[in-house]
């Protein structure tokens, strides 16, 4: 088994959380880290790798000064600060790559330009020619406009779109801790750490704790949940300390971290987008039989599903889960959300008559389905 390393990525996403960008105490840029960090890229750059960074920071460098200080913020506010701290991001970071000759380029994404396929591909195009133009993206979610209810809510995820979006060798979540434990090593003293991590089990998984409420989770399970897509989509991840300077070249030298291996199988663009689908708008719910056959590489029959939930249209994600709840995978219905009830449990040959018109034998083809 060999340890990926970044000395051998050729294009890289950096993840950067608003604990290391913004003083927590002045509520101003970490201009000395974001330097340091900065100053990586360029040698990074100047050996040919491609970077992009995923930073944080914006609504945590607008809160002061606008007057909201008290913890918790309404929605509106949130986007306010958003808009206000965006500017100063941005600038924090053109202001450092400058330096060295660098020119940084602001996009900002919202969960939507994701997940649907012709947002995504048109963001994938921007940000390839940016890299072909000798620019470092900076990408945050754009908080202005996401609601609580469609947000990624956390940049681990969004660093791991992006980077299966872009076909990204390596991705480098920068944390305040050096990776993966087997337990919370702040209260289990008999925690190991994990350097190396070939794939993304439920055990592995479990490690990560149980998922905090909401969708503004964070935390090591959202750092898992990104593990799985970038390392599905072919890229390998590190869970590295964040808070000294010079956090990639220690990287590079060989600083404790946990990396994650891509998975060997690989996937196509497509395959890529629908696994890495955060938000996926139903479920259908398997008997076994369905779930072996999935396994074994088959499309969905109608006549294994026992459960249809939520409201979909043909051609939107689904996941589909067990019936102990575990996800087996994802795929794009090809049925809307009354039809597929309608069918659920019955044979190909009824749908006709069920439904008064011939759709697909499969109600997700095996070409629009990724088994996780």
């Amino acid at each position: 088994m060999t340890t990926p390393s970044l000395g051998a990525a050729r294009r890289i996403v950096v993840k950067i959380g608003s604990a290391l960008v913004v003083d927590a105490e002045t509520a101003s840029p970490r201009e000395a880290w974001i330097a340091s960090v900065a100053a990586d890229v360029a040698a990074l750059r100047a050996r040919g790798v491609e970077v992009v960074l995923v930073s944080s920071g914006a609504i945590a460098l607008a809160r002061r000064a606008l007057g909201l200080t008290r913890k918790k913020l309404r929605l509106e506010e949130k986007q306010a600060a958003a808009a206000v701290g965006q500017i100063r991001l941005a600038g924090a970071w053109q202001a450092a790559l400058s330096r060295h000759g660098l020119n940084a380029a602001q996009l900002l994404l919202t969960l939507e330009d994701s997940e649907d396929r012709r947002r995504y591909l048109n963001a994938r195009a921007t940000l390839g020619t940016l890299l072909d133009l000798g620019c470092v993206p900076v990408i945050n979610e754009n908080d202005t406009v996401a609601t609580a209810e469609i947000r990624f809510g956390d940049n681990d995820r969004l660093a791991a779109r992006v980077a299966e979006m872009i076909h990204a060798d390596a991705l480098v979540l920068l944390s305040d801790i050096d990776g993966l434990y087997t337990a919370d090593p702040r209260n289990d003293p008999a925690a190991r750490h994990l350097p190396v991590v070939e794939r993304v089990t439920d055990e592995i998984m479990a490690m990560g704790g149980e998922p905090p409420p909401g969708y503004s989770s964070g935390g090591m399970r959202t750092k898992l949940i990104a593990a799985r897509i970038a390392t599905g989509a072919g890229c390998a991840m590190a869970i590295a300390l964040g808070q000294r300077e010079h956090p990639l070249a220690a990287l590079e030298e060989g600083a404790r971290c946990s990396w994650f291996l891509p998975a060997p199988e690989g996937r196509s663009s497509r395959k890529q987008w629908i696994a890495g689908s955060l938000a996926p708008l139903g479920v259908l719910v398997v008997d076994a039989g369905a779930a072996r056959a999935l396994r074994a590489g088959s499309s969905l029959l109608p006549a294994g599903v026992r459960g249809v939930e939520g409201e979909f249209g043909r051609g939107d994600p689904l996941a589909v889960r067990d019936e102990a709840g575990t996800e087996l995978a994802r795929g794009l219905s090809a049925y809307d959300a009354e039809a597929a009830r309608q069918i659920a449990g019955r044979r190909s040959e009824e749908i006709e008559t069920i439904l008064g018109w011939r759709g697909r034998d499969e109600i997700i083809h095996r070409d629009d389905l990724v088994v996780l």
